[in-house]
């Protein structure tokens, strides 16, 4: 059983204000309310909100949800927000240009298999699922000035996305504003005593939602934000628009390879955004990439183990390590790969993007003048090359694809 103390270092961890002073504040708060809620035996009551704008969740969507279930593991109570009215606005916190409106039919359509993907993750008899329209379209003019008068154009100006687009005398729109308003009475509504999001949601959280809650006259809920977890380039934030995202309907071995492919200097916020290690095995696993005693190799395959077992479970994970090992350390063809009928007139970019190798045929032809793609282990030059049966199609480190 972990002291509040540890609680407290166990759930601030991969926190990330950009402002110590506000971290502590929060850490303090934290800290009484574990105490209050041991005392009096009633559990927090913690969400996060997330907008279905997509019907797809990828490794960095499950930031916010690991932080739930460390929540949830402590007894808490978990609040899974579908923003099936948020998100027809979208949330312009780490936009410098104005997202498209979507409509209800389509929101809820993609949150279908939102809760599906979450229960990788959550425990569903832990978790409770509910969807914000249910509220917020409920909400009148008078009650809109009424929690718009907290607020100042100049706060949301200040931000650095609006602060951006104004400089550059790009259009914001008002609605815009209303995000985090709304954001902020999502919190009251569910009379929340802590709330997740990514550091992007700063103002939201912090600012917004307790301003809100303390007008409405209840406590202000703890804000816990996160750092972003960047996509398999290392560098920007993971997005599937963007393709360096790891998405989670996919397979253990498909997982583990793509985080094989992170640069090493991405591996420490991996580790403490990914995984379900203890504070203990996290700061292990950083002092030894600090001191060079932990090789960034076996490093980042302990790495790729950890993630790929959250998701997959150990045996699955343990297959997936092995796989790859034969496969890229010890230069082998996997025996089992998908297969391709080959007919007459099929070209390989095609091929590579009928079968998902490529997610176009720009980007099929990129891989092929980047040297990213083989046939029989010879690097293919020229995309009208000739296929034959019995071939084996590489793209990428990763992908096979046997021709017959």
């Amino acid at each position: 059983m972990m002291t509040i103390d540890e609680q407290v270092e166990y759930l601030m961890q991969g926190a990330d204000f950009g402002d110590a002073s506000i971290a502590e504040a929060m850490a303090v708060e934290l800290r009484e309310r574990l105490v209050e809620s041991e005392k009096t035996s009633r559990p927090l009551r913690v969400y996060c909100g997330y907008d279905p704008t997509s019907t797809d969740l990828h490794l960095g969507h499950t930031v916010t949800m690991r932080k739930l279930r460390q929540f949830q593991e402590l007894g808490h109570h978990v609040l899974f927000v579908v923003g099936s009215f948020t998100a027809m606005i979208g949330d312009p916190s780490d936009k410098d240009k104005l997202r498209k409106q979507l409509t209800l039919e389509t929101v809820l359509k993609n949150g279908k298999t939102y809760a599906e993907q979450a229960f990788r993750i959550l425990d569903p008899e832990k978790t409770e699922v509910v969807y914000n329209h249910e509220w917020l379209q409920k909400i009148t003019f008078t009650e809109l000035i009424d929690l718009a008068s907290n607020f100042t154009v100049q706060q949301f100006l200040a931000r650095e996305n609006f602060h951006k687009r104004y400089e550059k005398s790009e259009p914001i729109y008002l609605h815009e504003f209303f995000y985090a308003i709304m954001q902020g009475y999502d919190a009251y509504h569910l009379d929340a005593d802590v709330q997740i999001g990514g550091s992007d949601q700063l103002f939201n959280i912090v600012t917004a939602a307790r301003k809100l809650m303390a007008y409405k006259g209840k406590r202000p809920n703890i804000g816990i934000v996160l750092s972003i977890l960047p996509g398999t380039d290392g560098e920007i934030r993971m997005s599937k628009s963007l393709g360096n995202h790891i998405p989670l309907n996919t397979s253990p071995e498909d997982m583990y390879g793509k985080v094989m492919s992170i640069p090493d200097k991405a591996m420490p916020i991996y580790a403490r955004l990914a995984t379900e290690w203890t504070p203990e095995k996290l700061h292990a696993f950083e002092n030894g990439l600090a001191t060079n005693t932990l090789h960034p190799r076996d490093a980042k395959m302990r790495l790729a183990y950890g993630i790929t077992s959250v998701f997959y479970g150990e045996e699955a994970a343990k297959d997936a390590q092995e796989g790859f090992i034969n496969t890229f350390q010890k230069g082998n063809i996997p025996d089992e790969m998908p297969e391709y009928q080959l007919t007459c007139g099929d070209n390989l970019v095609d091929i590579m993007v009928s079968q998902k190798m490529a997610s176009s045929r720009g980007e099929a032809r990129r891989l092929i003048d980047q040297q990213g793609v083989k046939l029989d282990g010879e690097v293919v030059g020229d995309m009208n090359v000739e296929l034959k049966a019995g071939q084996v199609l590489q793209v990428g480190k990763r992908r096979f694809l046997r021709i017959v």
